[in-house]
């Protein structure tokens, strides 16, 4: 992947997670029902953690976003928000037992291949940097 192609799949990154941030704050238990359970995303203590979580994307989504184009913090940034996805995708096997399988599938899925492609894009624009 050329330069091109690396900070366009790191603004997808970044923009991906921002929205995500957005979409839990505005309905923390539609988009969390299906990896929490619904029943799980309906308590207002879920409720409460969801939106910190999604606060938590819309802030490291933005930070990706606007340090894109600077070669010493855009791979921190990157690396920083793939972590991220590496412990939720961590903390959803840990919790599996009581959450639904689709979700513990989906989640994993989801949340290791992000954490693979953020560390890989932070890996790699470090390095062109």
């Amino acid at each position: 992947m050329g330069p091109t192609g690396l900070r366009r799949a790191a603004w997808l990154l970044g923009a991906g997670r921002a929205a995500l941030g957005v979409a839990v704050l505005a309905a923390p238990v539609e988009v969390t029902g299906r990896w929490l359970g619904a029943e799980n995303a309906a308590l207002p203590a879920v409720q409460d953690l969801a939106r910190g979580l999604g606060a938590r994307d819309l802030a490291l989504g933005l930070g990706v976003l606007w340090t894109l184009d600077d070669r010493r913090l855009g791979p921190r940034m990157q690396a920083a928000a793939a972590f991220s996805d590496l412990v939720d995708a961590a903390a959803t096997v840990i919790a599996r037992r009581h959450l639904p399988r689709v979700g513990v599938l989906g989640t994993a899925a989801v949340a290791g291949a992000a954490a693979a492609a953020g560390f890989h894009i932070s890996n790699r624009l470090a390095r062109t940097g």
